[in-house]
C-alpha cells in the first residue's frame, strides 16, 4: 500500500476494530459537528456524518485513504446519540426495554488527490437487536459496570452489553462495535488494498 491510511477518529473501539486489518494507520480527529438535521433519518445521519469525517481529515492529508465511520441508533425512527451522562442512559434504555432497535453503521473511504479530485465510497450497514424487558435494577447494574456513556444507544456490545439483547440480526457482527470491517474490506479492495 502505497498511500497512507487514517481513521479519522480518536474511538479506541473503532481503532481496536481497524487493527483486526493488520494494516499500518494513523489516527486523526476530524471535528466535526454530531447535531442532527431536522428530519433527518438515522442511516441519512450515519451516512452524512461518516462522510464529514472522512473529508475533514482527507482535505488535510492528500492522496491518504481516510476512513470515516459513524454510528446511530434508530428506535422507530428516531434517533438516540450517545447518552453522555447516567441519566440519559437510564432513559434511553427504559426506552429500548423490549423494543427492536436498529443500529446504522456507515463507513465512508475518501481521498483527495493531489488534484484536488476527491474519490469517496460510502456504505450504510443496518443491525436490528432486539431487546430484552428490562428492569430498573437490571438497568443501572448494566450501566454501573459497563459505563457505556460514549456509546450510541447506552451499551457496549462488545462487553456486557451483549447480555440486554434476545437476539441480533446482522450480517457484519462488527458494524454494531461501530466499523463494519466486511464492507471496510471491500472498499479498501476498490482502492487497490491488499488484506493478508
Amino acid at each position: 500500500m502505497t498511500q497512507p491510511l487514517i481513521l479519522a477518529s480518536t474511538s479506541p473501539y473503532k481503532k481496536m476494530l481497524l487493527e483486526r486489518l493488520q494494516l499500518e494507520f494513523s489516527c486523526r480527529s476530524p471535528q466535526v459537528d454530531e447535531t442532527p438535521h431536522n428530519g433527518e433519518h438515522p442511516s441519512a445521519m450515519a451516512q452524512r456524518l461518516a462522510e464529514q469525517k472522512a473529508l475533514a481529515v482527507a482535505t488535510k492529508f492528500p492522496n491518504a485513504l481516510v476512513i470515516g465511520a459513524d454510528q446511530v441508533a434508530d428506535l422507530n425512527g428516531k434517533t438516540l446519540g450517545k447518552p453522555g451522562n447516567h441519566q440519559r442512559a437510564v432513559a434511553q434504555l427504559r426506552a429500548q426495554s423490549g423494543q427492536k432497535m436498529k443500529f446504522h453503521c456507515a463507513i465512508s473511504v475518501v481521498q483527495q488527490l493531489s488534484n484536488g479530485k476527491i474519490l469517496k465510497q460510502t456504505r450504510v450497514n443496518t443491525t436490528e437487536v432486539q431487546f430484552r424487558t428490562l428492569n430498573q435494577q437490571q438497568i443501572d447494574n448494566y450501566l454501573h459496570s459497563d459505563q457505556p456513556y460514549d456509546c450510541a444507544g447506552s451499551f457496549k456490545v462488545e462487553a456486557l452489553g451483549i447480555s440486554l439483547f434476545s437476539s441480533v440480526n446482522s450480517n457484519d457482527p462488527s458494524s454494531l462495535i461501530g466499523l463494519p470491517l466486511i464492507d471496510l474490506c471491500s472498499i479498501l479492495a476498490d482502492y487497490g488494498v491488499d488484506i493478508h
